[in-house]
C-alpha cells in the first residue's frame, strides 16, 4: 500500500511520517535558475537567470544584443547604461530579477521601427562625438535619459539652489558636464558630446510624457 503524503494522516499513521515532512519542507533552490520575461526595446524576451545574474550579463549573453558594453563592471564608468521606464540605469550593476516586467531600452531600441536613427545617434555622428566608440552606446543612451531628467524639470549639482530649473532653456556647457559626468570617455571626446547633446537640446521638442518627440523630429 503507497505511503500517504497528507500532513494530516502523517500524525495518525507514523509510517508516512517521513515522506509527509520532505513534501511540507521541500524548497526551491536558491541558486537555481529563474524563469521570467523581460521587455526589452519593445519585444518580450522569455529567459532563465540565476539570482545574481546582472540586466547586463543578460542582455549580452543570454538575449544577444551586444551593443550594451561592459566597461569597469563596478558601476563607474557608464559604459553600461540603459534606460528602464525611461531612466537611466547601470546595467552591470542591475539584477536581472528586479526588471522584470518593466520597459527596458538599450541602444538596439533607440532606432526608429524602419531604421532611422535616433536624433541623438545622429548627432553624435555629426559632431564626431566619439573616438574608439567603446564608451558611445552608453554615451549616447545617457544622453536621451538626461534629456527625459531636463524635460522633467529635474535639478542637479550644478543648478543654482536659489532658483528651480526650467529645462532645456537653463541646459548650458556647465549643466550638460555634470549630468553626464557619470559615462567616462577614455579618448576625451568631451568636448564634441557636450555638442552633440546640445544640438538634439535644441533641435527638438520634448512631448507631454518628458521624452523627445520623434513625430517632430
Amino acid at each position: 500500500m503507497p505511503l500517504s503524503t497528507n500532513p494530516t494522516e502523517s500524525l495518525i499513521n507514523p509510517q508516512t511520517r517521513p515522506q509527509a515532512a520532505a513534501a511540507m519542507f521541500t524548497v526551491r533552490d536558491p541558486l537555481g535558475s529563474v524563469p521570467l520575461r523581460l521587455l526589452i526595446n519593445g519585444a518580450p524576451h522569455d529567459v532563465s537567470v540565476e539570482p545574481w545574474t546582472t540586466l547586463l550579463d543578460a542582455l549580452r549573453e543570454r538575449i544577444g544584443l551586444t551593443g550594451t558594453k561592459k566597461g569597469c563592471n563596478h558601476g563607474a564608468c557608464g559604459a553600461c547604461t540603459v534606460l528602464v521606464d525611461g531612466r537611466r540605469v547601470l546595467s552591470c550593476l542591475t539584477l536581472t530579477l528586479t526588471v522584470r516586467e518593466r520597459e527596458i531600452t538599450t541602444i538596439e531600441g533607440l532606432a526608429g521601427s524602419d531604421g532611422a536613427l535616433h536624433p541623438m545617434q545622429r548627432a553624435f555622428a555629426e559632431y564626431d562625438a566619439l573616438q574608439c566608440g567603446y564608451c558611445t552606446p552608453g554615451q549616447v543612451v545617457s544622453a536621451v535619459g538626461m534629456l527625459a531628467e531636463v524635460d522633467r524639470a529635474c535639478p542637479s549639482a550644478a543648478t543654482p539652489p536659489t532658483r528651480s530649473f526650467a529645462g532645456r532653456t537653463d541646459l548650458d556647457e556647465r549643466e550638460i558636464r555634470e549630468r553626464m559626468s557619470g559615462n567616462l570617455c577614455r579618448c576625451a571626446a568631451y568636448q564634441n558630446i557636450v555638442a552633440a547633446i546640445r544640438h538634439v537640446a535644441a533641435s527638438t521638442a520634448p512631448d507631454r510624457d518628458g521624452r523627445d518627440d520623434h513625430a517632430a523630429l
